[in-house]
């Protein structure tokens, strides 16, 4: 350190908070999301090189929320007192806070509640104690020299000191706003170190209260992660499914949560909109009593409920994975190959779409592996929300690699999950119009469209071609040289069968009225 050189330091002599005695805590909290899984960029849940403090504290808000119960054996007066809990998450809601003893409920009453959120800083610290005396030390050289003085001003990259204290006459140090030392006598009201509750409490009972301390906090979130490895069929349209699932959660609320209870909710549960916070045969899913420290799962009103068998800690500033599910192993599931020439790239017409508008044609059929998530096919549980990993098991050297990622939304039992894996590199088609005739008298459109799918794999392979009705609601196909399934009011498909290295051309008319 150069001679003469300050550093930035803030020493207490006191703290003057004082927290009720705890003499035992048990939290339990329950994790809600509201994050599309896989939308939420990795930069919100782990370190980012260089990122300034300042950057890393206005990250986006993480979309989901809990809610925590705190329940603590407390010891209470007799009469009116203020009772402290500062450590709670600095992302709470306070409009959600709840204390309550559960020993003597009628005789225990809140007069009122607080939460304190302007924490201490050292800027806070020299703003309060200006006209105040302070004392600062600094090295020089081999020795450290302590200077007192009223402090005048500290601002910017000065701080104002006058040494006059008691005398007649004024002398004024200017100096940095980087000192090795500021002393202060304690900590000034108002400020505290950590975000801290509040509550002035009448109680008629002394002695040791079993007390509930319940509120809801941001910047807390979970969603399910699904590691699926396939594997290939009997031929090319079919094969099985290894799946792991686990829970990811995210927490930046504030506040670290140890060996808490913890519970997760499934479902799209309605909340007003809130402003940006500042700071028979079992299945395997299912839980055999064989462990008690896995995921329960259970209904719970029109949501699923999942609850961890064990405590769990979950620390601030974290992303924590828990298996959700036991492994199973051999879900049976078909490849679909979709060849969707022009794209769903439009909603549903107000009127009859007349201008004969020509979309580019997609040259690629798209990948899906689809299941039906029942106990019949070793699964049967709802699905939570997530994001899925899909990986194929190299045979040349055993090693697993990625073959694609995909969403699903929450998934009751015994419906069907289907997934996108990518693009087939070798089943490849084009889509054209070779006829369109409008007749505004009649209020009648009729359009003819040539489809034609290229398999260039060494295998057989099924493929569906999707149609898109977008003109009007009114529709009817005519002339098609494949039969179309009615699949929405909007969508047709033609289900194909495609040799290896063989082409098929499919056309069809489509007439529409209104």
């Amino acid at each position: 350190m150069r001679h003469g050189q300050w550093r930035a330091a803030v020493l207490f002599a006191t703290t003057g908070l004082v927290s009720a005695h705890t003499l035992a805590d048990d939290t339990s909290l329950t994790i809600y999301s509201s994050a599309e899984p896989g939308a939420i960029s990795a930069d919100l849940y782990r370190p980012v090189p260089e990122q300034s403090s300042y950057e890393s504290r206005y990250r986006p808000q993480i979309p989901g929320y809990a809610m925590i119960r705190s329940d603590r054996t407390m010891e209470l007066k007799a009469g009116r007192q203020t009772i402290k809990f500062d450590d709670v998450a600095a992302y709470l809601d306070p409009t959600t806070v709840a204390f309550s003893s559960l020993t003597d409920p009628s005789g225990t009453s809140v007069l009122e509640q607080s939460y304190q959120f302007d924490l201490v800083s050292s800027e806070k610290l020299m703003q309060r104690y200006i006209g105040k005396e302070i004392q600062i030390e600094r090295q020089l050289a081999d020795r450290f020299e302590t200077k007192k003085g009223v402090l005048v001003s500290s601002r910017g990259s000065e701080t104002i000191l006058d040494l006059s204290a008691g005398t007649s006459w004024h002398s004024y140090m200017i100096l940095p706003n980087w000192h090795d030392a500021v002393i202060l006598p304690n900590l000034p009201a108002g400020l505290v170190t950590r975000p801290t509750l509040i509550w002035d409490v009448e109680a008629a009972k002394p002695g040791p209260h079993n007390v509930r301390v319940s509120y809801q906090t941001e910047n807390i979130t979970w969603w399910a992660d699904y590691n699926i490895t396939f594997a290939e069929g009997p031929d090319a349209n079919h094969g099985t499914l290894d799946m792991s699932t686990w829970v990811s959660v995210i927490n930046s609320s504030g506040a670290s949560y140890n060996d808490a209870k913890l519970k997760l909710i499934a479902g799209d549960v309605h909340r007003q909109p809130r402003p940006r916070a500042l700071p028979a045969s079992r299945s395997p899913f299912r839980d055999t009593g064989e462990s008690n420290n896995a995921f329960q799962e259970k209904t719970f009103f029109e949501y699923h409920m999942y609850t961890l068998g064990r405590p769990t800690t979950i620390p601030d500033n974290s992303t924590k994975q828990i298996e959700l599910f036991t492994a199973v192993h051999g879900i049976q599931c078909d490849r679909v190959l979709v060849y969707d020439g022009a794209g769903d790239q439009w909603g549903e017409p107000d009127s009859p779409v007349a201008e004969n508008n020509l979309f580019r044609a997609a040259t690629h059929a798209k990948v899906y592996l689809r299941f039906i998530n029942s106990e019949a096919n070793h699964m049967g549980m709802p699905l939570p929300a997530g994001r899925i990993r899909l990986s194929k098991i190299d045979p040349a050297d055993q090693t697993m690699e990625f073959i694609g990622e995909d969403v699903i939304s929450h998934t009751p039992r015994d419906e069907t999950v289907t997934i996108l894996a990518g693009s087939s590199f070798d089943v490849v088609g084009d889509r054209r119009q070779t006829a369109y005739t409008l007749d505004s008298d009649k209020h009648v459109i009729t359009e003819t469209i040539e489809l034609s799918l290229r398999n260039r794999k060494q295998v057989a392979v099924d493929v569906v071609a999707r149609e898109h009705m977008y003109r009007w609601t009114n529709w009817s196909i005519e002339n098609a040289t494949a039969k179309p399934n009615k699949v929405s009011a909007s969508v047709a498909e033609f289900p194909v069968k495609l040799d290896a290295g063989k082409e098929i051309t499919i056309t069809y008319t489509v007439k529409y009225t209104w």
